[in-house]
């Protein structure tokens, strides 16, 4: 169900493309509450315009989606949209549906390619189950093969509009990230597609990636059971890279700084998805941390021997390009000092990724 609260705009304390983050004073009181404007849906908010809100993440106490979210202006509705190709409508039969042009649809300019293209020619594709992976995954890339042309393929699990990512966003603009994908019921990237599949030819054959990052948007869901989660996908992202002729490169979730013993060390989302969900070969990058953590997650990790490539990987040099990049790292709240292990990780895996790429050009 939804929470419905009016509210008023104090100011806009930042923009990036797609999105304004507001401060919002709500109705009939004092109170004041951050909430964030997908402007490509509702327009740009200005100080002093009436906003109607969803305000769940508030109440739930929500950590990467703690905002109230702008529903409408109401005394100021954007224009219609001009008309024109698109008809894929992405999150689906709810209030903001909105209506993409799918890279793979007939009436894109891509439909021809895509429609002919069966594979993606060996190209490194890297799956994380978490979107703040994706920082240290293009770290450890620029580190190894500077320069190289990375697309991300933003899956469905978590966040649906691509804006809600100031990180890629930022990433972007600084050259490291090349271009976004969004599949599923996920939209606002560079490129619409229906399907991981498709989204993964569409980065290859059109965006002219050297590898791609598959992992869902900002935010995931768990509830602690075995398989209540929405990281699976990474293990399904596996099976679609494999298929299209792919060489995926399994990045593992780990952590020294999480209290929960299901995800200290190696956590059970990685051996879940990669032990059980994917059904084709990957080589799984597991890093060389020093001392008994270390040895922790190699042993953890020996487990997936069984079913995919496991190949140590050196994390000399990735604190340095870590703190190199132009964004925040955060992960379930805890940064690169609070997590050390997490970030190397996702750095080793595009290590990998750029040796695998530099080994076949």
């Amino acid at each position: 169900m939804i929470r419905w609260r009016e509210g008023e705009v104090r100011s806009v304390r930042r923009e990036w493309p797609g999105a304004a983050e507001l401060e919002v004073t709500l109705e009939g009181t004092r109170e004041g509450c951050r909430a964030l404007a997908y402007t490509s849906l509702v327009g740009l908010p200005r100080p002093g315009d009436r906003v109607l809100l969803n305000t769940n993440a508030l109440a739930l106490g929500l950590g990467t989606g703690g905002y109230a979210l702008v529903v409408a202006i109401p005394d100021r509705l954007p224009p219609d949209p001009p008309r024109g190709p698109g008809h894929l409508v992405k999150a689906r039969y709810t209030p903001l549906q909105a209506t993409v042009l799918g890279a793979d649809e007939q009436d894109s300019p891509h439909h021809a390619v895509l429609r002919d293209a069966d594979g993606i020619e060996a190209m490194p594709v890297v799956t994380a189950d978490l979107h703040s992976a994706l920082p240290a995954i293009l770290a450890g890339i620029e580190r190894e093969r500077p320069g190289s042309r990375v697309v991300y393929v933003m899956l469905d699990g978590g966040a649906l509009p691509a804006w809600f990512s100031r990180s890629a966003a930022e990433l972007r603009s600084s050259g490291r990230l090349t271009a976004t994908v969004t599949v599923g019921q996920a939209f606002g990237g560079d490129l619409e597609a229906v399907t991981t599949h498709t989204g993964l030819l569409a980065a290859r054959h059109i965006l002219g990636a050297e590898i791609t990052v598959v992992a869902q948007g900002p935010g995931n869901l768990g509830t602690g059971t075995p398989w209540g989660f929405s990281g699976v996908s990474t293990g399904e992202a596996v099976n679609a890279a494999a298929v299209l002729g792919g060489r995926p490169v399994a990045s593992l979730r780990v952590s020294e700084g999480d209290a929960r013993e299901r995800h200290h060390g190696l956590s059970h989302h990685s051996l879940t998805a990669y032990g059980r969900v994917a059904l084709a070969r990957a080589e799984v990058v597991v890093p060389r941390l020093p001392g008994e953590f270390g040895e922790r997650v190699r042993a953890q990790a020996a487990v997936l021997g069984e079913r995919h490539t496991l190949v140590e990987v050196d994390v000399e040099g990735l604190e340095e390009a870590l703190l190199e990049l132009p964004v925040r790292l955060s992960t379930m709240g805890r940064g690169l000092a609070e997590d050390r292990a997490y970030f190397l990780t996702a750095a080793a895996a595009g290590r990998h990724a750029a040796r695998l790429l530099a080994a076949t050009t």
